[in-house]
């Protein structure tokens, strides 16, 4: 299968080269896949509003033995607003950083792919969402593996327990305080 259609959430974004874009997307079908955007910083680009980050999108796609590269994209959701408010847009930027960090390329997971689905939609009409991302995490660590109900019974305090998974500090759940 050479090309390809599926809906995508566009979690990461890095400009390459002068014109060109490597899209990290997380795919209802294919899981997390990095993606060539070809021309879309050029002023005349069609498919650049459309592959925005944080935007649910039709994609399509043709994948040779290199990376895959964008050919179409149609947007679906551009959640506008999620990016209306700052305190939002930390939430929503923490939830594609942990998708992205704890999630491996081309594996299928449907399930997460509706979680982070189902989560931006709630973060777009939801007042309280601090107490929504937590349970987020706590999905997504179960979908994955990391977490089993033992840790219920403890105070687990989910930021800390990704960040020893990944080795590493998450960069968004340091920003959302600033906004709130």
């Amino acid at each position: 299968m050479k090309t390809f259609t599926t809906e995508a959430i566009v979690i990461k974004r890095k400009n390459y080269n002068e014109a060109d874009r490597i899209l990290t997307v997380f795919a209802k079908k294919h899981g997390k896949l990095s993606i060539k955007a070809s021309g879309v910083r050029k002023i005349t680009s069609r498919r650049s509003a459309h592959i925005e980050l944080l935007n649910h999108t039709l994609l399509t796609v043709y994948k040779n033995n290199g990376m895959p590269v964008l050919t179409e994209a149609q947007s679906l959701n551009t959640y506008s607003d999620i990016k209306r408010s700052l305190s939002r847009i930390g939430y929503a930027y923490h939830l594609c950083e942990l998708v992205d960090s704890l999630c491996p390329e081309n594996q299928e997971n449907e399930y997460v792919y509706a979680l982070l689905l189902d989560m931006l939609d709630k973060l777009s009409k939801e007042e309280y969402v601090s107490l929504l991302v937590k349970k987020f995490e706590i999905e997504l660590l179960t979908a994955l593996g990391f977490y089993s109900p033992q840790f219920a019974a403890q105070h687990f305090d989910s930021s800390l327990f990704i960040e020893d998974i990944l080795e590493k500090r998450l960069k968004a759940i340091k920003i959302i305080p600033q906004f709130s």
